[in-house]
């Protein structure tokens, strides 16, 4: 009774230090709130992703885990998906979230953008801004500084009445995000940091963050710096530079990375438990600070999940992330282990509170969905456009959009061909679907069948989340560019286009026309049909029997699905259900085996299937380098860190091949983390274009550890070659297209971040050719 009377006392005196006025400052190699030494301790958890309803259990368990402080992003384009139309309510009332967390006694780092990344559509940043073809986003652009600044002035006007020297519990502001790894520009990073300034966060300190390779070339001196990195880093290493410029600062890890985010058609991601514990053991024995990216990350619902960049790679709308709280709040094992480091770097005297009681899961027998609305006969007015364009054109942010013209008869062979459709595509001749076009996989041409009399042409085109990192954010949907029927005779370009436009918005799917006939054509439809329920809580449905699109229950959109994987279940929040009826609507994109589904007490996060991930190695082709000659070799160093590599002349390229003849800790090995090539001026060359022709061995099986991680931005992931016991040995090769003629005078490789790996490359030979290589099948 005396330990619980303890605990109450010192609970209530924390809690009451953290409502009243306060200071948080940046000490002598140290944080310091209320003038004491203070780690921060940082959960990030994102309430977008969290419904409203959950936020307090969330906060309770990442209390639990034994962090002190929340960290969070602030979403641009969630708070204004229309021009001028700020929503600070119900599920985005970020005061409220911010207030829930300090009656934990928890502190709250804000992260307001105005780019966010975080695998979220567009980077956070709103699609109308996409409606200005000219604009230069993340840049000195004055209408995006404009809009941002009065962005910006709304956050304020939510939140920084709630700065730890007003009584509140917002003890660190942040300016941009990872800006180094889009561009090097200080003036636009000074111009936020003001924004962020003068939208009244003047009382707390703000800081920017970026990677150890990066940081540098925005550092401005009158912020914080602070650097990103995962599981398994060298922690010495990743604040080495940064402790050489200031030795006296206090050091964070502001994204502590605990697991990775899926893509469609990928094997679900994972992270060691075990490296993730000796990680953070390591900062707090150095007296580091950190946040834990994500401790929950929660659930993409709707359209919000984002892409990847460069190659289009979109992201699944489960956020789960292998954190140690699960996507449905679930307490993981990893989460034990976590908590279990924890509770020895707590203030004296202090416990944990108990783990909050998991939220009920439930199933829900197989039922079926018996309405059926035919996209096609259920179609909005159409509008009309000579030329193809993009959906921003027609004032539409998300969802589909179908683009009808008419086909001249013809006894030629013709071929279709769509210049930079985004995202899926389904193309239709007089009502029957003649091809199915990824972006994933660069498709953009359809061989037509004979047209014996004038023909209707279909184009629709479905969006998947809009890049979220680097360039991709200028990420228009639809058909981008244009469409050209080419044949013997010649190509020309299609006009006078009916367009018609399809949102993901909950009225509009239900308002349709449904009947009990059946889909027979196997056309996109809206499917409807009610469950009952004696008792609610959360659930899964299962998707496997659907092939891909959207799911509303209730009128909330619970997220995308896709039959390729890895992700094959939907997350369905108990508060959002009811007891009695509830009805649920599936937007199909092709057609279900069966049009009826089931919910799950457990999700299933890890089943791919078709050939939605592919190796980048055709069956029977073979690198053949015999006739060719290395314009350069030598010998890495070991251990971590960029290696630059000089030619001494300069080359033209098209297409680069490193060749890895064997490592440094002799095993079959080959990993990269990141390339980059140099261009006449010793900077890197652009790699949006970049595409892996070949590599001769990428682990799929275990791990996403695919080839065209060497140049996907993020140093934390790598390609690294198969791992199974039949593993091909030295050499290994990767062959890149380049996408267009360079000049390259060298490269830089960044070997895998984790200590004493295998795969660190030691000699290596580079070949570089204006044509192809030799592959022979």
């Amino acid at each position: 009774m005396k330990k619980v009377l303890l605990f109450l006392v010192l609970f209530a005196t924390a809690l009451t230090a953290c409502s009243t006025k306060g200071t948080f400052e940046v000490g002598d190699k140290t944080f310091l709130l209320n003038g004491e030494p203070f780690v921060v301790k940082a959960a990030e958890i994102h309430y977008p992703r969290i419904p409203k309803e959950y936020w307090e259990h969330r906060i309770q368990a990442c209390k639990a885990l034994g962090m002190n402080t929340i960290c969070l992003y602030v979403f641009w384009n969630y708070h204004e998906p229309q021009e001028g139309q700020y929503d600070f309510t119900g599920q985005k009332d970020i005061a409220a979230f911010c207030k829930l967390a300090q009656k934990y006694d928890m502190y709250v780092i804000v992260r307001p953008g105005p780019y966010v990344c975080a695998e979220w559509e567009m980077g956070g940043l709103p699609w109308w801004l996409l409606k200005k073809k000219d604009i230069k986003l993340r840049e000195q652009d004055p209408y995006y500084m404009e809009r941002t600044r009065l962005f910006m002035n709304e956050v304020g006007k939510q939140l920084s009445g709630l700065q730890i020297t007003k009584g509140g519990n917002i003890i660190m502001v942040q300016v941009e995000n990872e800006y180094g790894a889009f561009g090097t520009d200080k003036p636009y990073v000074a111009e936020i940091r003001d924004i962020v300034k003068g939208s009244g966060f003047a009382d707390v300190p703000l800081f920017q963050c970026d990677w150890n390779s990066n940081f540098e070339n925005n550092a401005l001196d009158d912020l914080l710096w602070t650097i990103n990195f995962g599981t398994g880093a060298n922690i010495d290493d990743q604040f080495k530079r940064l402790t050489e410029l200031r030795p006296n600062t206090p050091l964070m890890c502001s994204e502590f990375w605990s697991g990775w985010f899926d893509h469609w058609g990928a094997k679900h991601e994972t992270r060691s438990a075990k490296e993730l514990v000796n990680g953070m053991k390591a900062m707090l024995d150095r007296n580091i600070s950190f946040s834990l990216y994500m401790t929950h990350g929660g659930t993409s619902f709707g359209h919000w999940a984002g892409a990847n960049f460069p190659n289009f790679s979109p992201t699944c709308t489960s956020y789960d992330y292998d954190a140690p709280i699960g996507e449905s709040g679930n307490i993981t094992p990893k989460y034990y282990e976590v908590r279990e480091l924890l509770k020895n770097y707590l203030p004296q005297g202090y416990t944990l509170p108990e783990v909050p009681e998991p939220i009920p899961t439930i199933s829900i027998p197989t039922f079926e969905l018996t309405e059926i609305a035919p996209l096609f006969k259920n179609l909005p007015e159409a509008k009309q456009s000579e030329n193809i364009r993009s959906m921003e054109f027609f004032d539409q942010g998300w969802g589909s959009i179908l683009y009808r013209t008419k086909l001249e008869l013809s006894k030629e062979e013709q071929t279709l061909i769509i210049t930079e459709a985004h995202d899926w595509t389904q193309v239709f001749v007089d009502g029957k679907k003649i091809a199915t076009l990824s972006r994933l996989k660069g498709d953009g041409v359809v061989k037509l069948p004979p047209l014996e009399a004038t023909s209707q042409l279909d184009i629709l085109v479905e969006a998947m989340g809009r890049m979220n990192f680097g360039k991709g954010i200028y990420d228009w949907k639809g058909i981008t560019e244009k469409v050209e029927l080419e044949s013997a005779s010649g190509s020309k370009e299609l006009k006078n286009w009916e367009v018609y436009t399809i949102p993901v918005d909950y009225e509009f799917a239900k308002g349709k026309n449904y009947t009990k006939e059946p889909n027979d054509t196997k056309q996109p439809a809206y499917y409807k049909g009610t469950f009952t329920l004696d008792k609610v809580g959360d659930t899964f449905f299962d998707m496997t029997n659907w092939s891909k699109g959207m799911v509303w229950v209730n009128g909330y959109a619970i997220g995308r699905y896709w039959e390729i994987g890895p992700q094959q279940t939907l997350y369905m929040p108990g508060c959002w259900l009811k007891k009695g009826e509830n009805e649920i609507i599936i937007l199909d994109m092709a057609s279900p085996s069966k049009p009826e589904t089931k919910g799950l007490e457990k999700p299933i996060l890890d089943v791919q299937r078709g050939n939605g991930a592919y190796s980048h190695r055709k069956l029977g082709e073979n690198l053949n380098l015999t006739d060719e000659k290395p314009v350069y070799q030598g010998a890495f160093k070991p251990g971590n860190g960029w290696q630059h590599m000089k030619f001494g002349k300069e080359i033209d390229s098209r297409f680069f091949c490193l060749e890895a003849l064997n490592s440094h800790g002799g095993d079959d090995y080959t990993a990269i983390a990141e390339l980059e090539l140099l261009g006449t001026d010793g900077k890197p060359v652009s790699r949006q274009h970049w595409k892996v022709i070949y590599a001769d061995s990428e682990e799929l099986d275990d791990a996403n550890n695919i080839a065209s991680n060497v140049f996907d931005l993020q140093e934390s992931t790598f390609w690294h070659t198969n791992y199974s016991s039949s593993k091909p040995s030295h050499p290994h090769q990767i062959v890149i297209d380049l996408g267009e003629d360079k000049q390259i005078t060298g490269f830089s490789y960044l070997p895998r971040a984790e200590e004493n790996r295998p795969g660190m490359i030691k000699d290596f030979k580079v070949y570089i050719k204006k044509r192809p290589f030799n592959l022979k099948e």
